[in-house]
């Protein structure tokens, strides 16, 4: 616990003395040792927060001096004064509790002659224990969040490790405010995610309570902190070791294979890397992994609408499974491949596809059959595959994963009634674009970048400007026809218009800035139609 001056005077050594205040500031402050001196320059020799015990002495010199010494003891940053009587002076004049007020100083008389070394040494044992309270709780958090980072605990369980320890909300959200995780203490977690974006966008990073999540140049999220019971110190040490072990989290490699399953990830890695640039190395390596030569090489990617898996080896296991799964549908659709998991519930592919044969008609075959494939692993709901451009270059097929990745996480969020075996760039949209990436911090930054001034004012002044700048780039900038759709005139809309410029720092009749805004409304949607 944090002793204070009024701490100090509560213990019974003290008490002895039948302490009175005489004047000054709150007796709240808190004591970080406790000095006994009678030197009128004592001050000189301070560092601040010190409690000062003396019996007179210096306030025998006069006023003036009296004033000066006070004035510098308050200078000095303590945290009171305590005076007994009886030795040098019988009482305080109103002189001394009228410069302790003046300067905000607390003083304290004792009526009664105590032995000033039992007072430090109640008072020292006090901070010492209190220090060494804070040492083992550090320790603590330390083995604890090293322990979670080893076993690669999920973001939820990291999350309520640090709410039990402070015995305190806590909350990680994304850089758009999205709630990631959330132990609620203490409060229903209704009551603390109800307005939770307004809650959040008026907390800056500086806040006491919060704490950026992930590497400086890439934060990705923040850990926030809500209670007020907890110690400001305490509780930022163990949000600050909880945020590194999110981005340690977020930063290792989860899975683990076989040696053939490993051998094709490295290889895989290596390529896109760009660790193997001769094109001769790369085909010779993927040959004694069991890919054809001589052939046509397409990237895909495979994404599976799947139940949560919070268990890391649980979701080890799935993704071995899944890997199983595609490759045993390459080999029914009479191919051969290179497979690498990817993140989350992705697995990448090589597949090697005769150089004579009908390229769709045997993309169609080994797709049909690895989506029947990977849709029978336990968990897995439904399956897409996203397919980048064919080439005869293996270097070029690698580089080209990351389109198929982006392909297959935009087709699993289109909605279809007629399933296809797979997708092609040209078959997905704008908004599916941008549902691929809309959980990347870059992205997240721009639409915040883009439109937080304008959330910030419509939640400080109960205004809905946001509402009339998305209606206005609905209408393509339309003002006659968005006049007539908010029912309102055209001065007041114009008026309206002026203001979300002013607010933004924009001009709304550059088409750049329209397809910025828009582009970020489109983003903001995404995100928050997600379910935390």
């Amino acid at each position: 616990m944090r002793l204070s001056i009024a701490d100090v005077l509560a213990m019974p050594v003290v008490r002895a003395g039948e302490p009175e205040v005489v004047g000054g500031g709150s007796l709240d402050r808190p004591v970080r040792w406790v000095h006994v001196s009678e030197l009128p320059e004592v001050a000189e020799l301070l560092v601040g927060r010190e409690l000062i015990l003396t019996t007179g002495q210096a306030l025998t010199h006069g006023d003036t001096a009296t004033v000066d010494y006070l004035k510098s003891l308050a200078a000095a940053g303590i945290s009171g004064l305590v005076v007994e009587l009886g030795t040098y002076v019988d009482e305080l004049p109103p002189l001394i509790a009228a410069t302790a007020d003046a300067y905000d100083l607390p003083v304290i008389a004792l009526r009664r002659v105590v032995r000033f070394v039992e007072i430090t040494e109640a008072v020292h044992r006090v901070i010492v224990a209190d220090q060494y309270a804070e040492l083992e709780f550090a320790r603590t958090a330390h083995e604890t969040f090293t322990a979670l980072s080893v076993r690669r605990a999920s973001l939820a369980e990291i999350v309520k490790t640090a709410a039990t320890m402070l015995d305190a909300s806590v909350v990680l959200e994304d850089l758009t405010h999205r709630v990631l995780a959330l132990t609620a203490r203490h409060a229903a977690t209704s009551a603390i995610l109800e307005h939770w974006e307004t809650t959040s966008r008026l907390l800056p990073d500086s806040d006491d309570s919060v704490v950026p999540v992930g590497p400086h140049p890439q934060r990705w999220g923040r850990l926030i902190l809500r209670s007020q019971r907890v110690p400001t110190a305490r509780a930022r040490m163990v949000l600050e070791r909880a945020a590194q072990t999110l981005t340690l989290h977020r930063m290792i490699e989860r899975d683990r294979f076989g040696l053939h399953r490993q051998a094709q990830t490295g290889l895989i890695d290596d390529l896109i890397n760009g660790r193997i640039s001769d094109e001769r190395d790369a085909l010779a390596l993927a040959a004694t992994l069991g890919l054809a030569r001589r052939a046509r090489y397409v990237p895909l990617a495979i994404d599976v609408a799947a139940v949560i898996e919070s268990d890391p080896v649980g979701h080890q296991r799935r993704t071995a499974a899944m890997i199983d799964a595609a490759m045993h549908g390459v080999a029914l659709g009479k191919a051969t491949a290179l497979a690498a998991p990817d993140h989350g519930n992705r697995v990448n592919l090589i597949l090697a596809i005769g150089r004579g044969a009908d390229l769709d008609g045997s993309l169609t075959a080994v797709c049909t059959a690895v989506t029947a494939e990977v849709r029978r692993v336990a968990g897995v709901d439904r399956a897409v595959i996203g397919v980048g451009a064919e080439s005869e270059s293996l270097l070029d097929t690698a580089r080209e994963l990351a389109q198929a990745a982006h392909i297959a996480e935009v087709a699993l969020s289109l909605e279809t009634s007629v399933p296809r075996a797979f997708y092609r760039s040209g078959d997905v949209r704008l908004r599916g674009l941008l549902s691929l990436i809309r959980d990347e911090p870059g992205v997240q930054r721009f639409a915040e970048t883009e439109l937080s001034a304008l959330l910030r004012h419509d939640i400080r002044h109960g205004t809905e400007l946001i509402r009339t700048l998305r209606q206005f780039l609905d209408l393509a900038g339309n003002k006659t026809e968005l006049a007539k759709r908010l029912n309102i005139s055209r001065p007041t809309l114009y008026d309206r218009l002026a203001r979300i410029e002013r607010i933004l720092d924009i001009d709304l009749d550059n088409g750049e800035t329209r397809t910025s805004l828009h582009t970020a409304l489109l983003i903001r949607d995404l995100t928050s139609a997600v379910d935390p």
